[in-house]
């Protein structure tokens, strides 16, 4: 798991986090590493990869990361081309790699916010890779679900986001 504040548990328990939960959820079955930082962009997670997947040797890789970049307003293209250069780390160390989506508030105008949340969409296609179209998926904009800020969830909505990521991710951990 590669990813920002929303997959490093930010302004929650650790423990309360969806990736802990996942962990919890798998048991014996696979052993989830949790890689992310909060703040982290695909440009810093794209930096990182390379150690991870020396490090880890995974078989699957989430890869959450985006939000920051869309929030302060990066070029799309430049996200999409971080995504797939991490697309491509990902399968050239022989790893499935998994697209988790993300959206931006809409204060950043349609054209944006649409090309925004278009661009997980694209990669997940270019790649023929699985998505997990939006991780906050009945939990953004929600009254209880999101902490203060608006962009974080809180502990009580960390179920619904693994219940977001499952259905994509319980095929793959079966596969042989």
């Amino acid at each position: 798991m590669v990813g920002d504040s929303i997959s490093a548990a930010y302004g929650i328990q650790r423990d309360e986090g969806w990736v802990h939960l996942l962990a919890e959820r798998v048991g014996g079955r696979a052993k989830v590493v949790n890689v992310s930082v909060s703040g982290e962009t695909t440009g810093g997670g794209l930096a990182r990869l390379p150690l991870a997947l020396d490090v880890y040797d995974p078989d699957v890789v989430l890869i959450e990361l985006g939000g920051n970049d869309g929030l302060r307003g990066y070029p799309v293209a430049s996200i999409r081309e971080n995504l797939d250069r991490m697309m491509a780390a990902v399968t050239d160390a022989g790893a499935v790699a998994v697209v988790v989506g993300m959206q931006i508030p809409p204060n950043y105008g349609p054209r944006y916010t649409t090309a925004f949340r278009d661009v997980f969409a694209e990669v997940a296609t270019a790649w023929n890779a699985p998505l997990v179209p939006f991780l906050l998926d009945g939990a953004a904009a929600v009254e209880g679900m999101m902490q203060r800020d608006g962009l974080h969830p809180t502990a009580e909505a960390q179920p619904t986001l693994l219940e977001n990521v499952w259905p994509i991710l319980e095929p793959l951990l079966a596969a042989p």
